[in-house]
């Protein structure tokens, strides 16, 4: 039974094809011989400077090989990761360091004086490019701690904004970790053969799905530039330079693509397996990129940062109407969801209710915040016979009549206006059918009682003019009360819509 995730590098590519190409960083590539040398030189530093176990050691670094090799070797460490964005506000940086409570800061040369301007001591830096030599330069015995893991250890920490201004640190073991990706390898057919688009912050949980599939089956991760990133025909040139052949994105930049009908002038042919997670895909883009690559596997996977990547999943293998809503799907294996109701009873058929999630895929919990920890994984209220935490998600959810999992907004995002309860999601998903609009989100200012949407749109739409087509989706207690057009929706760091800067913006 595997119980520590470097097992599926050793017993994977390291095994099979050392000399492969594992990583390719803008022009330096590194292979799987390159990353276990450097990374067990990592360890070894580490180890030098301190005996602890399970105990979380922060990665300060762009992104880059270099990340992946310090995330190793703090692995053959016998402790955990946290890699932190290193744009980050100084403020939140700060209060991210010190709920860690690490002794050892991993970062570069020129990364450093950001840390030293916080205030870190230099005996905390440990700088990667002391790992990264063409001489293994580590002693065997000082990496063999990584052999008293097991595997409900904590594995790496992923922060996510919490509602009192402080980040919640999520801590993640290494058995939901390989129960996850054992799935996903099985399920959808994850073979090694993939070359990896990587677009998403090694700082988000999609790294892990990434990480592990190189690590495992000898897939190569291609590391997109911000550069071509932030410009979507650059990033398909790049798609197409580096033939591309699986990509795991949250969905706005494939939703900016479509709207640019960029597929239509130079798509990547390569492209096979698309998945895509971390907020809706609008039906009729996601159409618009099926159409233009009819052989490839669409896969949409849904999951909170509490959760070890994702907890449900749906391939897409039937027409889906512009219209229509695109499902969550399924459980995935060994996972369990509730959809509870008010009364904390299983919900009925398209009746709505707080998807929970019990199994071996929950975190540990957050971070040095038992408080937070223990009003978010809770007793199952349906089981009163044993102790059985759920993690309770705050998103809403139904089954519709084919058992499918269909999302239907936040519990936070779910208003009260004019005596009505109204889902913010439902609103969105309306706004999209009109014609000309390429995006929208919607946010609620409470005190003025107004629904105040804010698009993206190919020309001027009118208020009026919105309004009339809504008619035909939803009802008029529903419709936006104020209207203001974008060039384009500002997005946090993981490439989702910022509704906080909006909501900002609207007060």
């Amino acid at each position: 039974m595997q119980i520590n995730v470097l097992e599926y590098f050793e017993q994977g590519a390291l095994a099979k094809c050392r000399s492969k190409v594992a990583v390719v960083d803008h022009d330096r590539r590194h292979t799987f011989e390159e990353l276990e040398r450097f990374a067990k030189n990592c360890a070894a530093l580490i180890r030098q400077r301190t005996d602890a176990a399970n105990q979380p050691i922060v990665v300060f670094l762009p992104k880059s090989a270099a990340t992946i090799i310090a995330d190793l070797g703090i692995l053959y460490s016998g402790n955990c990761h946290a890699n932190l964005d290193i744009k980050s506000p100084p403020e939140r940086l700060k209060a991210i360091l010190l709920q860690l409570g690490a002794s050892i800061i991993i970062t570069s040369a020129g990364c450093a004086p950001a840390l030293r301007g916080l205030g870190v001591p230099e005996a905390e830096l440990l700088l990667v490019e002391t790992a990264m030599t063409p001489e293994a330069t580590h002693d065997p015995g000082l990496v063999a701690w990584r052999e008293r893991v097991i595997d409900t250890d904590p594995l790496c920490i992923i922060h996510t904004s919490g509602s009192t201004g402080i980040p919640k640190g999520v801590a993640l073991n290494h058995r939901s970790t390989i129960d996850f990706m054992d799935w996903v390898f099985e399920r959808l057919g994850l073979d090694g053969s993939e070359v990896i688009g990587s677009l998403s912050p090694f700082y988000f949980d999609i790294y892990t799905l990434e990480l592990y599939l190189c690590l495992a089956k000898g897939a190569t991760l291609v590391i997109i530039p911000e550069q071509c990133a932030a410009f979507p025909v650059k990033l398909l040139e790049f798609m197409l330079a580096q033939a591309i052949n699986f990509i795991f994105w949250v969905p706005t930049i494939m939703v900016n693509i479509a709207n640019q009908d960029l597929l239509a002038k130079g798509k990547p042919a390569s492209l096979r397996k698309v998945f895509f997670a971390g907020e809706v895909f609008p039906t009729k883009h996601l159409n618009y990129w099926r159409r233009h690559l009819p052989g490839a596997l669409f896969v949409n996977l849904y999951g909170p940062i509490e959760i070890s990547v994702d907890c449900t999943y749906f391939i897409v293998d039937r027409e889906l109407a512009d219209e229509e809503k695109l499902p969550i799907g399924f459980p995935c294996r060994n996972t369990d969801i509730l959809i509870l109701n008010e009364q904390n009873q299983p919900a009925k058929v398209d009746e709505p209710g707080e998807l929970c999630v019990r199994g071996s895929s929950l975190a540990m919990g957050y971070w040095n915040n038992p408080e937070r920890t223990a009003q978010a994984f809770v007793q199952n209220p349906l089981n009163r016979h044993y102790p059985e935490l759920i993690y309770r998600t705050g998103d809403l959810v139904y089954r519709n009549a084919r058992g499918e999992i269909m999302f239907a907004g936040r519990k936070d995002f779910q208003i009260k206006h004019l005596g009505y309860r109204i889902e913010m999601g439902e609103i969105e998903h309306a706004v999209l059918q009109v014609k000309g609009m390429r995006n929208a989100c919607v946010v609620y200012q409470m005190e003025r009682k107004e629904i105040i949407l804010f698009f993206e749109s190919d020309q001027e739409l009118s208020p009026a003019v919105i309004r009339e087509q809504l008619g035909a989706f939803i009802p008029k207690y529903m419709f936006p009360t104020i209207f203001h057009r974008l060039d384009q929706l500002p997005r946090n760091p993981n490439g989702k819509i910022d509704r906080q800067k909006l909501l900002g913006q609207a007060a």
